[in-house]
């Protein structure tokens, strides 16, 4: 049993044995007393109905005596009523907030969320540049396909001549891929070297893609060799007002398609193709769609 629980039954058993005395003191008041001519406590007079009635003296000193009872009774009473109401919660006892103090609450709470959003964002750039910093203070370990990217440069610029290649890099995001860029004068010759030489033999062109670089245009090869798995990218820059490059189906017949395709979005001429022309647009379209400079003649297609 709690100790709150104790006094509450201790509480209510001194008021049950403060009526119980005032009620036994009661009775005693109100049973008839003995006649006689010397009493101590006050004398009793009988009416002529022949009731015993107690003098004013002894009224008194009954009063005096049952005060204490009651008062005891109404502070025990007084005492419970506060228990009860420490009991109740605080909020029972607080006004409720005003309309503007809770909307106050609001913006303070979502001027801290704000705040703290704002500090783990600068923290996580801080973290960024803490990595990156530390990534270039690192000597940068060379590409493990880069023994086989500088051979196929130098296979190129012995059967191709030095002005062939303008720019040679592994592109590290695409699997470390060896990528060569052809001057477009050269393209077919190089084509024609990759597609034969004894150690390339880079037999497959396995896709064909052309890119609006916005300064120029750019078509891309990606080949390989079916018996080492060895992949390559080759890259060959034109111009974007009028963009060609010497076609590679004679050399890979499965160019044809895709050169249609970067024919007919993206406006590259590609001189010595079998059949260029629209494979996906209609003949009558203008423009091209895929250039970044494209807007159609009705906006509603």
């Amino acid at each position: 049993m709690s100790e709150e629980n104790k006094k509450r039954e201790s509480e209510q058993a001194s008021n049950r044995e403060a009526e119980r005395e005032a009620n036994e003191q009661d009775k005693q008041q109100e049973e008839p007393k003995e006649d006689s001519s010397a009493q101590t406590d006050g004398e009793v007079h009988v009416e002529p109905s022949g009731k015993a009635t107690p003098n004013k003296d002894a009224a008194e000193r009954a009063l005096e005596n049952q005060n204490p009872a009651a008062e005891a009774k109404a502070e025990k009473h007084e005492e419970a009523d506060k228990a009860a109401k420490a009991e109740k919660p605080d909020n029972a006892e607080k006004p409720e907030k005003k309309a503007s103090e809770q909307a106050a609450d609001g913006d303070d709470e979502a001027a801290a969320k704000k705040k703290a959003a704002a500090e783990a964002r600068a923290a996580r750039a801080a973290e960024r540049a803490k990595k990156k910093a530390e990534e270039e203070e690192k000597p940068k370990e060379p590409s493990p396909k880069q023994p086989v990217l500088d051979r196929l440069v130098d296979i190129l610029k012995e059967h191709a001549g030095a002005d062939a290649i303008e720019e040679a890099y592994v592109n590290e995001a695409s699997r470390h891929l060896p990528t060569v860029i052809v001057k477009a004068d050269f393209w077919t010759e190089v084509a024609t070297i990759l597609r034969d030489h004894a150690e390339l033999k880079l037999h497959y062109l396995r896709n064909v893609t052309g890119v609006d670089r916005e300064t120029h245009m750019e078509v891309i090869y990606q080949l390989i060799n079916l018996e080492t798995k060895q992949d390559y990218a080759v890259k060959v820059k034109t111009d974007r007002d009028q963009p060609a490059v010497p076609s590679a189906t004679p050399v890979w017949s499965t160019a044809n398609w895709p050169e249609r395709e970067i024919y007919d979005l993206l406006g590259v001429d590609f001189p010595g193709h079998p059949d260029l022309r629209r494979i996906m647009m209609a003949d009558d379209w203008e423009g091209y769609p895929l250039r970044k400079d494209y807007s159609p003649a009705d906006p509603e297609v």
